[in-house]
């Protein structure tokens, strides 16, 4: 029981009690907000964020699973995870952006993507006093941290949490059940023309790693290479998934198949998952990565037959 309902005759002193409780939670709020984003840049925002604009689809996905989503002003174009997403006003597309209509929403928030977004206009937003967080996931657990850190930022750290810990729990549970299974040599096609693969170090990549796979081209410098047919055929993957751009497979996955030598073709392994689900580094990407878990599974089971 508190005191002023112990002693209700205190009416001054309960009112001026709750007084000095609202002005500590005004000035909780109005305290500025600190986080460092994926590039390890400080991000400061006098208070929370209220105007946001997304410069990359994932971006987009991890504001709605900070709770953020209702604060979005602009996102670029494929921003349309979750459904509703795809109401919001468009901005360009991830490579081209429409710098006058991005002022012109006057966002307190721009989250921008080192690896998709243009650096010059990248720092031309930075001229125009805009704040940027930079969403760079280079590890699985990245993904979390970029939802608390958004949460933190628009103070819905409460909903940030409980998302990121649903996606640390499903990431936990992956790991474990294939930290000891077969490894599956695995050719990642990104592309046809030209032929584009991952390396190790890419977050395709880690997926791989994570399913129990080995990526036959994991040690290349270059992130996203280019490789030949030859070192296709030369690398001999047991089994080769392709993304390409939309929900349909796509033709040129079959292509592979005028290759018989291939343990890939000769057992049947040609796989494919939709770029969204692998290709956005957002949450959804254990989706994706339960999907290739599943297909490494199947490529193993063969192995039986």
């Amino acid at each position: 029981m508190s005191a002023c309902q112990a002693a209700p005759g205190n009416t001054i002193i309960c009112r001026l009690f709750a007084a000095l409780l609202f002005a500590a939670a005004l000035a909780a709020q109005a305290a500025p907000i600190t986080v460092s984003d994926d590039r390890g840049h400080r991000v400061t925002l006098p208070r929370p964020a209220q105007r946001i604009v997304s410069l990359a689809p994932h971006a987009t996905e991890a504001l709605y699973a900070a709770g953020l989503g209702a604060r979005l002003v602009g996102a670029v174009s494929y921003s349309d995870y979750p459904p509703e997403a795809q109401a919001v006003p468009r901005i360009g597309s991830y490579n081209n952006l429409d710098m006058e209509r991005i002022a012109a929403l006057a966002p307190d928030l721009v989250v921008a993507w080192h690896e998709g977004n243009h650096p010059a206009q990248l720092a031309m937003l930075r001229r125009l006093g805009l704040t940027l967080y930079i969403s760079d996931p280079r590890e699985l657990d990245g993904i979390a941290t970029t939802i608390e850190r958004l949460g933190q930022l628009g103070a819905s750290a409460a909903q940030a949490g409980a998302a990121a810990a649903d996606y640390r729990r499903t990431l936990d549970e992956l790991r474990v059940r294939y930290a000891r299974q077969a490894p599956v040599a695995v050719f990642y096609q990104i592309w046809n023309r030209p032929l584009m693969t991952v390396n190790d170090e890419h977050l395709i990549g880690k997926v791989i790693t994570l399913c129990g796979g080995r990526n036959v081209f994991g040690t290349l410098d270059a992130i996203t290479p280019m490789v030949s047919e030859e070192a296709v055929l030369q690398a001999a993957p047991e089994m080769i998934v392709a993304s390409g751009m939309d929900e349909s497979r796509p033709e040129w996955l079959d292509d592979w198949r005028r290759w018989q030598q291939l343990p890939a073709v000769r057992d049947d392994n040609l796989y494919f998952i939709p770029p969204d689900l692998l290709q956005r580094h957002g949450p959804r990407i254990l989706q994706g990565a339960t999907q290739l878990c599943a297909q490494m599974d199947e490529v193993r089971a063969r192995r039986q037959r």
